[in-house]
C-alpha cells in the first residue's frame, strides 16, 4: 500500500519478456513468409497469440494494482513520464520512415537519373536511361506495372473516420471528467468502432492494390515506402484500438474517476499521435 511519503515499487513481471518474444516470434514469421516459406504464416499467427496473451496478462495486473490502491502520486508521475517517452520513441520511428521517402523522392532517384550532375550523379551510374519520376517502378522496369494509390476514395474515408475517432476519444474523456460514465462508455465504442472500421478498410485496400492495381512490397522503393508506412500505422491503430477496448472494459466494470483515470489517458495520447501520424501518411504518401 502507497503512502504519501513513500514509492510504492510493482511486484516484478515476466510480460515485458513475453511481450519481446511475441513480437521476435510475430516479425520472424512475417520475413519468412515474404520469402514465401510455409512456415512464416503460422510463426505470425502465433507470435501474435503470444503477444494478446501478454497485453491481457499485463493489463489485468496493472487493473488490479491500481484498483487496490497501491499507486501513489510518484507512480503516476513515472507511469506519465513513461507514457511520454514511450511515444517520443514512435515519433522518431516513424520519422526514420518519413524521412526515407523524402531521402528517396527528393534525392536519391532525381541524382541516380542524372539530375544535378556531378562526381558520381550519372544516370549509367544505375541503369542506362533510368529517369527522375515518381512513383519509380525501379531500373529496367524491375518493379513491374502498377497503379499508384490515389489520395480520395478508401484513403480519404480512412482519414475521416481516423479524425472522428479522435473527436469521440475526446467526448469521452469529457465525459469521464464531468463523471458521466454513460457518455464515457458511448465515447469509448464510437471510438474502438471507427478504429477498427480503419483497420478493416485498410484490409480492403492491401487486397485491391495486390489483385488489382498491381502494387506490392515488390513495386519498387514506391511499393515497399507505400507499404511500410501505412502498414506499421496499421498495426498502431490496431494496438491502440487494443488499449482502449480495455478501458472500454474497465470502464463498463466502473474503473476510473476523474482524479484517478491515467490508463485512460495513456491510450488517449497514444490514439491521438496515431490520428497525427496519419494526417502526415496521407499527405505525403497519398498527395504528395
Amino acid at each position: 500500500m502507497s503512502t504519501n511519503d513513500a514509492y510504492y515499487i510493482p511486484n516484478k513481471a515476466v510480460w515485458p519478456v513475453v511481450g519481446t518474444g511475441g513480437l521476435v516470434i510475430l516479425f520472424a514469421g512475417f520475413a519468412n513468409y515474404l520469402n514465401g516459406n510455409a512456415i512464416g504464416g503460422w510463426f505470425m499467427l502465433l507470435g501474435l497469440a503470444v503477444f494478446i496473451v501478454m497485453l491481457a496478462a499485463w493489463f489485468t495486473m496493472q487493473a488490479n494494482e491500481s484498483e487496490a490502491g497501491q499507486y501513489n502520486h510518484g507512480v503516476g508521475i513515472s507511469y506519465r513520464m513513461g507514457m511520454m517517452w514511450f511515444i517520443y520513441s514512435e515519433i522518431m520511428f516513424f520519422a526514420v520512415f518519413f524521412g526515407t521517402l523524402w531521402y528517396t523522392r527528393n534525392l536519391s532517384v532525381p541524382w541516380l537519373a542524372g539530375v544535378g550532375d556531378g562526381p558520381g550523379r550519372s544516370s549509367a551510374m544505375l541503369w542506362e536511361g533510368f529517369k527522375d519520376v515518381w512513383p519509380t517502378n525501379g531500373p529496367g522496369n524491375v518493379g513491374g506495372e502498377f497503379e499508384e494509390m490515389g489520395a480520395f476514395g478508401l484513403p480519404f474515408l480512412n482519414t475521416l473516420l481516423l479524425l472522428s475517432s479522435g473527436v469521440t476519444c475526446t467526448w469521452a474523456h469529457h465525459g469521464l471528467l464531468a463523471k458521466n460514465r454513460d457518455q464515457l462508455i458511448k465515447g469509448l465504442i464510437a471510438t474502438v468502432t471507427l478504429g477498427f472500421l480503419f483497420v478493416g478498410f485498410q484490409a480492403i485496400e492491401y487486397y485491391e492494390a495486390y489483385h488489382e492495381m498491381g502494387l506490392t512490397l515488390g513495386s519498387g522503393v514506391y511499393g515497399s515506402t507505400f507499404f511500410m508506412l501505412t502498414g506499421f500505422h496499421g498495426f498502431h491503430v490496431c494496438v491502440g484500438a487494443i488499449m482502449l477496448s480495455v478501458v472500454l472494459f474497465r470502464s463498463w466494470k466502473g474503473h476510473f474517476t476523474p482524479e484517478n483515470h491515467f490508463a485512460f489517458e495513456g491510450a488517449a495520447w497514444y490514439w491521438h499521435f496515431v490520428d497525427v501520424v496519419w494526417l502526415g501518411l496521407f499527405i505525403f504518401v497519398y498527395i504528395l
